[in-house]
């Protein structure tokens, strides 16, 4: 826990010694993350409502605060594997787009139009605080799927090959249970029956549209990278909130 929560957002704990042990348990627990920041995105828009603040920039605020925990990290993977794929070249040279420090324009406009589509998507929820809970949640459970055992590393160093391939199925189909049994509590607690089906089909939405985009990575690059991964957490956020605000 302490070493997904060292990767994946900017709260200092000390983490232990790094090796593939470790780092199959870190993306296990990689949704249970998803609480810290899915937790501020909440807190900013509980204090928002308290304020009187307008539901937009109440929801602007929030999806800044998650970007703050997370350094942006996440959101600069997705400006990377957007200029990489964007770019139409071989897997090698798409890898090697995606290294550079500059974002192009596929990039730019890959994270305008998501960051605009959460902020729309989270002001319209109609319980914005338990949405971002559940978004935050759904985003990471992209994680343990995207480093299951049979999804290789498209590098030979960084972040995708140290945890590419560590998780067996097993591992990732019974953390989904556990997410989607907390997604529909949470929906229940909030909406009664329609929140707890609403929370539940925001998971899985939120978690097929993150591994379409795994499989066309994969195919495209050979694997995945840390850029892969930060962008389908980006993309089951996204997808997650689209249809909490969707949803009747």
């Amino acid at each position: 826990m302490r070493l997904a929560v060292t990767l994946l957002t900017i709260v200092p704990l000390r983490a232990p010694e790094v090796g593939r042990d470790t780092a199959r348990s870190a993306m296990l627990a990689a949704p249970l993350v998803g609480l810290i920041t899915g937790g501020a995105a909440a807190a900013v828009l509980l204090a928002g409502d308290a304020l009187d603040l307008s539901g937009l920039l109440a929801a602007a605020l929030a999806v800044g605060a998650a970007a703050v925990l997370t350094r942006a990290l996440h959101l600069d993977g997705l400006a990377d594997l957007a200029d990489g794929l964007g770019s139409g070249r071989p897997a090698e040279d798409a890898l090697a787009v995606m290294k550079r420090s500059d974002i192009g324009p596929f990039g730019v406009v890959t994270l305008l139009l998501v960051v605009l589509v959460q902020v729309a998507a989270l002001a319209s929820a109609p319980h914005a605080a338990v949405a971002a809970l559940i978004a935050g949640v759904t985003g990471r459970l992209a994680l343990p799927w995207a480093c299951r055992a049979g999804v290789p590393a498209a590098r030979t160093g960084g972040l995708g090959a140290l945890v590419a391939g560590t998780v067996p199925a097993r591992g990732a189909l019974t953390v989904t249970g556990a997410v989607l049994v907390a997604a529909g509590a949470a929906g229940a607690a909030s909406g009664g029956l329609g929140g707890a089906l609403h929370g539940l089909a925001a998971v899985v939405l939120g978690l097929g549209a993150a591994l379409l985009m795994l499989r066309h990575a994969v195919r495209r690059l050979g694997g995945v990278t840390g850029d892969v991964l930060g962008a389908l957490v980006e993309i089951a956020t996204t997808a997650a909130l689209l249809a909490l605000a969707a949803l009747p």
